[in-house]
C-alpha cells in the first residue's frame, strides 16, 4: 500500500517506474490465478500473459484511498481479464449470444464492486449495479463450463471404478412398447373376443398358426387368412386416425 500512496503524490516519470515495480512485485499472484484455468483449450502461456494483462489493470485502476486491499481488486480484475479472453476465443460450447454478453458486464464490473464492498459481490448485487434480472446474471456465471466440459471418460464420484459415460442412462426399449400399447388400445377394444384372443396368442405369446388353430377351433390356413384381415383393418384404422 506504501506504493500506491506513494505513487498518488509522484510525477508522472515516477508514476511510471512505480506501476512497473508493482506489476513486478505481484506477477507471482497473476501467474497463480492463470494457472486455475489450465486445461482450458487454451496455451498457457497465453494465459499468463492475459494474466499479466489484468494485473496491469488492476494496478492502473485501484485507488489506495478507497480503503481496501490490493489484492481483493486484483483478483477479480486478473479473472475478469482471463474471462474475456475466453469468452471470445476459447469456447468450447458457444452459449447465447446474450450469455456471451452478460459474462463481459460482469467481468468489467466485478473488480469495482470488489473494491466498493470490501468483498465478492453476491448476483443480486451484480444485478443491481448492471441493471439486469438476476436469473440473466445466474445463468451467465453458470456459463463457465462452457469452456470446458466435463470428459465422459473421468471418474465418477462413486466408490467403483464407472466413468461419468457409464452411469447416463440409455434408451429404454420400454418407452417404444408403452407408446405401441397406448396406440393400439383403442383399435383392440373394437375386437371380437376371438380377435382379441387370436392378437394375443400371435403377437403377445407367440404362438404358431397351428397354435391359435387348436385353440380356436379352424385351420392354420384359416388363421392365416384371420390374422391378414386383422392386421390390414388395424393398419387402416390407424390411418384414418392420424
Amino acid at each position: 500500500m506504501r506504493l500506491f500512496h506513494e505513487r498518488d503524490v509522484a510525477e508522472p516519470a515516477r508514476q511510471a517506474m512505480i506501476d512497473d515495480e508493482l506489476v513486478r512485485l505481484n506477477m507471482p499472484l497473476a501467474r497463480d490465478l492463470s494457472r486455475r484455468f489450465r486445461g482450458r483449450g487454451i496455451a498457457d502461456d497465453d494465459l499468463e500473459q492475459v494474466a499479466y494483462v489484468g494485473l496491469v489493470k488492476a494496478v492502473k485502476g485501484f485507488h489506495a484511498d478507497r480503503g481496501h486491499e490490493f489484492v481483493s481488486f486484483a483478483v477479480p480484475t486478473i479473472r475478469g481479464e482471463i474471462r474475456r479472453h475466453f469468452r471470445d476465443l476459447g469456447w468450447t460450447v458457444r452459449p447465447p449470444r446474450s450469455i456471451q454478453e452478460t459474462q463481459g458486464k460482469i467481468s468489467g464490473c466485478e473488480s469495482e464492486l470488489y473494491q466498493q464492498l470490501g468483498r465478492a459481490p453476491r448476483p443480486s448485487e451484480i444485478a443491481a449495479h448492471l441493471g439486469l434480472d438476476v436469473e440473466q446474471v445466474i445463468d451467465a456465471l453458470g456459463a463457465n463450463g462452457c469452456f470446458a466440459p466435463a470428459s465422459l471418460d473421468a471418474p465418477g464420484l462413486g466408490e467403483d471404478d464407472e466413468t461419468v459415460g457409464q452411469r447416463l442412462g440409455d434408451l429404454d426399449a420400454g418407452f417404444d412398447l408403452a407408446e405401441a400399447r397406448a396406440t393400439l388400445q383403442p383399435l383392440l377394444a373394437k375386437l371380437s373376443r376371438r380377435e382379441r384372443l387370436i392378437v394375443e396368442m400371435r403377437f403377445f405369446r407367440g404362438c404358431t398358426q397351428a397354435e391359435i388353430g387348436k385353440e380356436i377351433g379352424v385351420s392354420q390356413m384359416h388363421v392365416s387368412r384371420l390374422i391378414s384381415r386383422l392386421v390390414n383393418r388395424m393398419r387402416e384404422e390407424l390411418v384414418t386416425a392420424a
